[in-house]
C-alpha cells in the first residue's frame, strides 16, 4: 500500500461531507445526488470560514504594498541596474514591515490540497473504494446517486463510461464552463477596482486574471462533477466575500476607494440636512431667433 501524505485531509474532508449528508438526507433523501451535492456546498462553506484569517492576512499585505510604494520606487531607482541588491533591498523591507507579496495566493495555495482530498474521495466513490471515514454502504449510495441523471463522480473524459454520455457531457461542460467565467470575473473584479496602478502585484494579478481561468478550462475536463460544483461554488464564495471588502473596505488609490469616500460624503450630507448638489449640467447656448429676410422699400422696387 502506497504512503499517501494528504490521507488525514481526506479523513477531514469525508467526515465534514458525511455529516453534512446526514443533514442534507432529510430533505432529498440519502440515496439523492441532491444530498450530497449539497453536503459538498457545505463543505465549501467550512473551508472558506476556516480561510477568513488567510484572506485577512492578503488584504493587509496588500495594503502594505501600496503604502510601501515610494520606498520601492527609491530602491528601484537607488539601485538602478543591479537588480539583485534591488531584490535584497526589498525582501528586507518586506520582512521589516511584516509584508508578503505572494500573500494574493494564499487562499488559492490554502485549497489546493483540499480540492485534491475531495478529488480523492470522489475517485473513490466512482471506483467503489472507500476513503477517509466513509464506509462501503455509503460509497455505494454515493456512487448510484445523480443529478439530471448524471453521478457526481463522472468525468467529461470518461463520459462513455456513465449511464447518460450525453447528459454527462453537457453537465461536464456547463460546469466547467460557469467555473471559468467565475475564475475570471473574480480576478477582475479585484483588478478593475480595488488595485491602484501603480501597485506592485498589479502585473501578478494581471497575470493570474489569464493564467487560472486557462488552467480551469482545460484540466476541468478531468473534475468531477462534484469537483466542479466545489470550485464554483467557492468562486460565488469569493466574488461576494470581495465585493464586500471592497465596497466597505477598498485599498487607498483605487477606483472602489474613491467611490467608497463619495459613498462616506453623502451619508454625512444627508445625515446634516445638506442638500445633495445638483449634477452638472450641460450649457446649452440660447436658441438664436431665425433672421428673416429684409423687406425692399417700395422706392427700390423695380417697376
Amino acid at each position: 500500500m502506497s504512503f499517501n501524505p494528504l490521507a488525514w485531509l481526506e479523513t477531514i474532508v469525508s467526515w465534514i461531507l458525511v455529516q453534512f449528508h446526514n443533514i442534507t438526507s432529510v430533505v432529498f433523501g440519502a440515496s439523492s445526488g441532491w444530498s450530497w451535492i449539497w453536503a459538498i456546498v457545505g463543505l465549501v462553506i467550512v473551508i472558506r470560514i476556516a480561510l477568513i484569517p488567510l484572506f485577512v492576512r492578503q488584504i493587509k499585505s496588500q495594503r502594505n504594498l501600496q503604502i510601501l510604494q515610494p520606498q520601492i520606487k527609491d530602491i528601484q531607482k537607488k539601485h538602478a541596474g543591479d537588480r539583485e541588491r534591488q531584490s535584497q533591498e526589498m525582501m528586507a523591507l518586506y520582512k521589516e514591515t511584516g509584508t508578503n507579496p505572494l500573500a494574493s495566493c494564499l487562499p488559492i495555495v490554502a485549497q489546493a490540497p483540499i480540492f485534491y482530498a475531495l478529488f480523492r474521495v470522489l475517485q473513490g466513490i466512482a471506483m467503489g473504494v472507500p476513503y477517509g471515514v466513509l464506509t462501503s454502504d455509503q460509497v455505494a449510495q454515493a456512487h448510484d446517486a445523480s443529478i439530471f441523471g448524471v453521478p457526481i463522480y463522472a468525468v467529461f473524459m470518461h463520459a462513455d463510461e456513465t449511464p447518460n454520455p450525453l447528459s454527462t457531457r453537457v453537465l461536464t461542460m456547463i460546469l466547467i464552463i460557469l467555473m471559468t467565467i467565475t475564475t475570471f470575473t473574480t480576478q477582475r473584479q479585484l483588478i478593475v477596482k480595488n488595485t491602484a496602478k501603480d501597485n506592485p502585484i498589479a502585473q501578478q494579478q494581471k497575470i493570474l486574471l489569464y493564467v487560472f481561468p486557462l488552467f480551469f478550462a482545460v484540466t476541468g475536463i478531468n473534475f468531477p462533477v462534484g469537483v466542479l460544483v466545489y470550485w464554483l461554488t467557492t468562486n460565488l464564495w469569493s466574488m461576494g466575500q470581495q465585493f464586500y471588502v471592497i465596497r466597505n473596505n477598498p485599498q487607498p488609490g483605487t477606483p472602489a476607494f474613491v467611490a467608497w469616500e463619495d459613498r462616506k460624503a453623502a451619508k454625512a450630507r444627508r445625515k446634516s440636512g445638506v442638500a445633495e448638489p445638483e449634477p452638472d449640467q450641460p450649457t446649452i447656448a440660447p436658441a438664436t431667433p431665425r433672421q428673416q429676410p429684409k423687406k425692399q422699400s417700395r422706392s427700390k422696387r423695380k417697376p
